[in-house]
C-alpha cells in the first residue's frame, strides 16, 4: 500500500512537481503534427463538455444552484477526455511554465506550444460548434437549447475587459489545479474524481475559459441568425467583434491564473 511504484498511495507534491515538469519538457519538445492534431482533439473535447453543462442549465425547473453545479459536474467531461484519452490544451499547457522556470525548456519553444496548441483548440472547438449547429441539436427541448446558447454566448460577449480577464484568471487557477491533482493520481477513478471539483467549481462561479468560449460564442452567432426578433437574450454584442473581444482578455486572465498562481508559485 504504501510502495510509491506500485501501490495506491497518490503521488506526493514533491513528485507531482516533477512529473509536471518532465511532461512539459516532452510537449514543448512533441513534433508539429503531432501536437495540432492533439490539440484539435482537446478543442473538440472541451466543446463536449460546454455541450452536456448547456443541455442541464437548459433546464428551467433546476433552481439556478442546481442547475450550475450540476452543469459544472458534466462540464467537467471535457477535461476528463483530455487528461484521460490525452489531448493538448492551452489552458493546462500553462503548466509549462514549471519546466521553462527551471531552464528545462527556452522560452521560445514554451510559446510555439501555446500557440500551436491554442490555434488547434480553436480548430477543435468552432469545427464542433459546426457540426453542432448542422445537426439542430439546439432544438431540442422546443428550442430552449438554443435559448440557452444565445443566453450564455451573449452575456460572455458582454463582458467588460477588466471581469472578463479576471474571470479567466480564476478559471485558469483551478484548470491547472485540475491537471494538478489529476497527476497526482495513479487510476482513472483517482483523475476523475481529482478533476471533478475544481472544474465543476470553476464553471459553477461563471469563470471564462478561452477553448469554450472558442465553443460557445461561434455556436452562440450561428444560433443568433435563426432566432426571431424577440429573443430571450440581449443581442447586440453577439457578433466577431465581440467574440474577439471576450477572448482577449480572457485568454490573458488564463495565462495569467495558470502560468503565475499555480506554475510559479509551485
Amino acid at each position: 500500500m504504501n510502495d510509491r511504484h506500485g501501490g495506491f498511495d497518490p503521488f506526493s507534491p514533491t513528485e507531482i512537481a516533477e512529473k509536471v515538469e518532465t511532461v512539459g519538457v516532452a510537449k514543448a519538445h512533441m513534433p508539429v503534427p503531432q501536437t495540432l492534431m492533439l490539440g484539435v482533439v482537446a478543442g473538440g473535447f472541451i466543446g463536449l463538455g460546454a455541450l452536456y453543462f448547456t443541455l442541464v442549465v437548459s433546464d428551467a425547473q433546476l433552481s439556478f444552484g442546481v442547475a450550475r453545479v450540476l452543469g459544472g459536474v458534466v462540464f467537467s467531461l471535457g477535461l476528463i477526455l483530455v487528461v484521460v484519452a490525452g489531448a493538448e490544451l492551452f489552458t493546462g499547457n500553462n503548466l509549462l511554465v514549471m519546466a521553462w522556470a527551471d531552464r528545462r525548456i527556452t522560452t521560445v519553444e514554451l510559446l510555439r506550444n501555446w500557440a500551436l496548441v491554442y490555434v488547434a483548440n480553436a480548430v477543435g472547438a468552432i469545427g464542433l460548434a459546426i457540426v453542432v449547429y448542422l445537426s439542430h441539436h439546439a432544438s431540442m427541448n422546443n428550442g430552449a437549447i438554443a435559448a440557452a446558447y444565445l443566453k450564455i454566448a451573449a452575456a460572455k460577449t458582454a463582458l467588460p475587459f477588466g471581469e472578463a480577464f479576471f474571470k479567466g484568471v480564476l478559471c485558469s487557477l483551478l484548470v491547472c489545479l485540475a491537471v494538478w491533482l489529476a497527476l497526482a493520481g495513479r487510476s482513472v477513478t483517482d483523475k476523475v474524481l481529482a478533476i471533478v471539483f475544481p472544474i465543476s467549481a470553476f464553471v459553477a462561479a461563471g469563470f471564462e475559459h478561452s477553448v469554450a468560449n472558442l465553443y460557445f460564442i461561434p455556436l452562440g452567432i450561428s444560433l443568433a441568425g435563426d432566432a426571431g426578433p424577440a429573443g430571450s437574450a440581449n443581442l447586440g454584442s453577439l457578433n466577431w467583434q465581440g467574440f474577439v473581444d471576450n477572448l482577449i482578455p480572457v485568454t490573458l486572465g488564463n495565462i495569467v491564473g495558470g502560468s503565475v498562481l499555480v506554475a510559479l508559485v509551485y
